[in-house]
C-alpha cells in the first residue's frame, strides 16, 4: 500500500510539473508580427522556455515510464500502444526545440544585418515558426491524446481513480484529439477561442486528476480489480 501511494504522489506531483513547464515553455511572441526582433530582445525568455520544453518532455517520458506497469496488469497490448504514442509525442516535443533555437539565432542575425534585404529572413523565420507549431501541436499532441485514450480507457476498467474522472478523461482526449485533426487540416488557428475550448477540458481533467493522486491516491480497490485483470 505505501508503494502505491508513493507511486500515486510521484504521478500527482509529475503532472503538475508538465503544466508548469508547459506554461514556461510558452513564448507568446512567436504570435506577433514583429516577433523577429522580438525573439533577440527576450533571449534569456527563449532560453527559459527551451530548457521548459525540455524538461516537459523528460516529465512525459517519466509519466509514461510509471504507467506503463500499471497498465500492462490490465492488457499488455494496450499497454504497449500507450507507452509508444506517449514516447513518439515526447520526441515531438525534442525535436521541436530545433527549429525555436534556430528561429532565436535568426532573430539576432536579424537585427544584426540593419537595413540590408531582409525577406529572406523572414521567409525562413515563418517556416521555422510555422515548423515549431507542427511539431509541437500536431506531431505531439497526435500521438498524446490518442494514448490518451487508451489510458483513461484503461484506468476505467482498472478503476484505479474515480469512473467519472476517467470518462472526463476520454471525453478531454477525444475533444484534444479533434481539435488536433481541425488544425492539420487548418479549419482552426492555434491562437484561437475554438482552439483552447476543444483543449481546455483535458487540460482541467489532468490538473484535477493530479490534485486528486496527491490527496487520495490510488482506489482502495486496486489490488482486486489489478488481480482480475492480470487474469485477462
Amino acid at each position: 500500500m505505501k508503494s502505491n501511494r508513493r507511486t500515486a504522489t510521484v504521478l500527482g506531483l509529475l503532472l503538475l510539473f508538465s503544466f508548469v513547464f508547459g506554461i514556461l515553455s510558452s513564448v507568446p511572441a512567436l504570435e506577433y508580427p514583429d516577433y523577429l526582433v522580438k525573439l533577440a530582445e527576450i533571449e534569456i525568455q527563449v532560453m527559459i522556455a527551451t530548457f521548459s520544453q525540455a524538461a516537459m518532455a523528460v516529465v512525459y517520458v517519466s509519466i509514461a515510464v510509471i504507467l506503463y506497469p500499471i497498465i500492462k496488469k490490465y492488457n499488455k497490448n494496450l499497454a504497449l500502444g500507450y507507452f509508444g504514442l506517449r514516447i513518439i509525442g515526447a520526441g515531438f516535443l525534442f525535436v521541436a526545440i530545433v527549429p525555436f533555437l534556430l528561429l532565436l539565432w535568426l532573430s539576432q542575425s536579424y537585427i544584426a544585418v540593419g537595413q540590408a534585404d531582409l525577406s529572406h529572413f523572414e521567409i525562413t523565420a515563418e517556416l521555422l515558426r510555422q515548423g515549431r507549431d507542427i511539431l509541437n501541436h500536431i506531431g505531439m499532441i497526435l500521438p498524446w491524446s490518442i494514448g490518451g485514450l487508451i489510458l483513461y480507457y484503461c484506468l476505467y476498467k482498472i478503476r484505479l481513480i474515480p469512473r467519472w474522472l476517467s470518462i472526463w478523461g476520454i471525453i478531454g482526449s477525444t475533444f484534444t484529439l479533434l481539435a488536433t485533426l481541425l488544425l492539420m487540416f487548418n479549419i482552426i488557428k492555434i491562437v484561437s477561442l475554438a482552439y483552447f475550448i476543444f483543449n481546455a477540458p483535458l487540460a482541467l481533467c489532468e490538473l484535477i486528476l493530479a490534485f486528486y493522486l496527491l490527496v487520495r491516491g490510488f482506489n482502495p480497490i486496486e489490488k482486486n480489480q489489478n488481480e482480475k485483470g492480470s487474469r485477462i
